[in-house]
């Protein structure tokens, strides 16, 4: 059942549902048609429609509001949307500069050189997930 909903949200209708996810407040029909520059008021319609009958969103007084957040690969912080995955780049490279920085032995051992590539590749990792979930639009 999620899934066949999931696969519901794709290209205009997954960018309406971004919008009211965005927006967190009641959007009528002519805010998301303005907003998202549809042809007219029946595409936004056409498009929100699909969202009800997915459970994704519901009509609270004629206008229409986020129902249910399927979007489990991100964060939402005041009106953004961020990939989990940013945090865990974040703290990567952080730890990656202190392992170069503060942590440097005198003299490089084995060990130092083989978990500072250790951590040069989780943070490679990371960086890379978080731009290909911003890039791809998965937000």
């Amino acid at each position: 059942m999620a899934k066949e909903s999931a696969d519901k949200l794709k290209g205009t209708t997954m960018e309406v549902y971004r919008f009211l996810l965005k927006i967190g407040k009641p959007v009528g029909v002519r805010e998301v048609q303005r907003a998202l520059n549809l042809s007219s008021p029946s595409v936004a319609i056409y498009h929100l429609s699909k969202l009800e009958d997915a459970c994704f969103v519901r009509r609270e007084m004629g206008n229409f509001v986020v129902n249910k957040i399927l979007l489990e690969n991100t964060i939402r912080i005041s009106r953004f949307l961020v990939p989990k995955y940013l945090f865990y780049s974040i703290f990567a490279v952080t730890a990656f500069v202190v392992e170069l920085t503060l942590l440097r032995p005198d003299i490089l051992t084995r060990d130092y050189f083989f978990f500072t590539i250790t951590t040069a590749i989780l943070s490679f990792i990371f960086c890379y997930e978080t731009a290909k979930t911003w890039i791809k639009g998965n937000l």
